[in-house]
C-alpha cells in the first residue's frame, strides 16, 4: 500500500513539473509574440502627397526634413534616428553628426539609405522628387509646412509624428505651452503698432518675404503687421533693393543671413552697417534683427526650432 501511495506521488509531481514547465512555455511564446505583433503594427497618417501606411514606434528612421528631425528630438526618440542630412545639420541638432550619412540636402543617397534597411523616412520639399525610389525602400512621409496657416500646419505635423511615436501626450503638453508663449508675442506685436519686414540676405542681394510666404509665421503666427502688404507670396520671396527697404521704412527689420546657413561670401550681408538701412525706423531704433539663419532656413516646423523661433522675434520687444 505504501510503495502504491509513493508510486502515485511520483506520478502527480512528474504531471505538475510537466503542467509548469508548459505553463511558463506557453508565457515565453505569448510574450513573444506580443513583442512581435508591437513590432509589426501600422497605421495610417496623411501627409502632402495623401494617406500613407507607417509602423506604429518605428526603431529605425531616416530623417531629411530637420524640424521633423527636431520634433523627434523633442519627443525623447533620438535613440530611433539612424540616419540623416549630416552635411546640413544646424548646430542646435549636432548629436545627430554621428549617425550615419543618408547623403546631401538635396540629393538623397537612394543606395546608402537601401543599406540602412529603415522602418521609416521622413523627407522635406528639398526630396521631393526622390519621394517615390525613397518609398521603395521604406514608407516615406512628406509634412510639408503651409505657409498660408503656418501655425495649424506645424501643429498637424508634430501630432501626426506624435502618433507615429505615441507620445501624443507629451507633443499636446509641448504644444500648449508653445501657444501660450505665441499668444504672449502676438499680444506684444499687436499692441506695439509697430510694422515689420522679413528679407533673406544671400551674398549681398536681398528677397523679401510677406504673410503667406515662407517666412510669413512672422506676421500670421507672431502678429507683427507687415510693414508693405503687397509682396508676392513665393518660396523664394520677392526680389528687393535696399531702396526698397528705404522706401517701406520698417519698424523692425528681420534679417535672415542664407550665406551664413549654407556657406559663401558674407562680405555684403551686414545689413544694418548699411547707409539706406541705417535711415529706416529699424536702423535709427536698432531694430535690425538678425535671426538664427540655421534654425529659419534650414529648419523650422518643429517643437524645439519654433521656440527658438519665438526667442528671435523676442528681441523686437527689447
Amino acid at each position: 500500500m505504501k510503495k502504491f501511495l509513493m508510486s502515485l506521488g511520483l506520478v502527480a509531481t512528474l504531471f505538475t513539473i510537466a503542467a509548469c514547465g508548459s505553463g511558463a512555455s506557453d508565457t515565453v511564446d505569448s510574450s513573444k509574440k506580443a513583442t512581435e505583433q508591437s513590432s509589426s503594427q501600422t497605421m495610417k497618417v496623411t501627409d502632402a502627397n495623401g494617406t500613407v501606411e507607417v509602423p506604429l514606434n518605428p526603431e529605425k528612421v531616416v530623417v531629411f526634413d530637420m524640424g521633423s528631425l527636431d520634433t523627434i528630438d523633442a519627443l525623447g526618440k533620438e535613440d530611433t534616428v539612424i540616419g540623416a542630412a549630416v552635411d546640413s545639420l544646424p548646430e542646435y541638432l549636432n548629436k545627430y553628426a554621428d549617425v550615419a550619412s543618408a547623403g546631401g540636402i538635396k540629393e538623397p543617397d537612394v543606395e546608402a539609405i537601401n543599406g540602412m534597411s529603415p522602418d521609416l523616412i521622413i523627407i522635406s520639399g528639398r526630396q521631393a522628387d526622390y519621394y517615390d525610389q525613397l518609398s521603395q525602400i521604406a514608407p516615406t512621409i512628406y509634412l510639408e509646412v503651409d505657409y498660408t496657416d503656418t501655425w495649424a500646419s506645424i501643429q498637424k505635423n508634430v501630432k501626426t509624428l506624435a502618433k507615429i511615436f505615441d507620445e501624443t501626450q507629451e507633443a499636446e503638453k509641448q504644444l500648449d505651452e508653445l501657444q501660450t508663449e505665441i499668444t504672449s508675442v502676438s499680444d506684444q506685436a499687436k499692441s506695439s503698432g509697430e510694422k515689420a519686414l522679413v528679407v533673406l540676405i544671400n551674398e549681398g542681394e536681398l528677397s523679401a518675404y510677406g504673410d503667406g510666404s515662407r517666412f510669413g509665421i512672422v506676421h500670421d503666427t507672431f502678429g507683427f503687421q507687415q510693414a508693405d502688404d503687397k509682396i508676392e507670396a513665393s518660396t523664394h520671396g520677392q526680389n528687393v533693393s535696399y531702396e526698397y527697404v528705404l522706401e517701406t521704412n520698417p519698424d523692425v527689420l528681420f534679417v535672415i543671413d542664407r550665406t551664413k546657413a549654407i556657406g559663401g561670401d558674407t562680405t555684403n550681408d551686414d545689413l544694418a552697417s548699411n547707409e539706406l538701412i541705417q535711415q529706416t525706423n529699424a536702423g535709427k531704433n536698432n531694430k535690425v534683427i538678425e535671426l538664427d539663419p540655421e534654425v529659419w532656413y534650414l529648419s523650422g516646423g518643429g517643437l524645439e526650432s519654433l521656440q527658438r523661433m519665438l526667442d528671435d522675434v523676442k528681441k523686437a520687444f527689447e
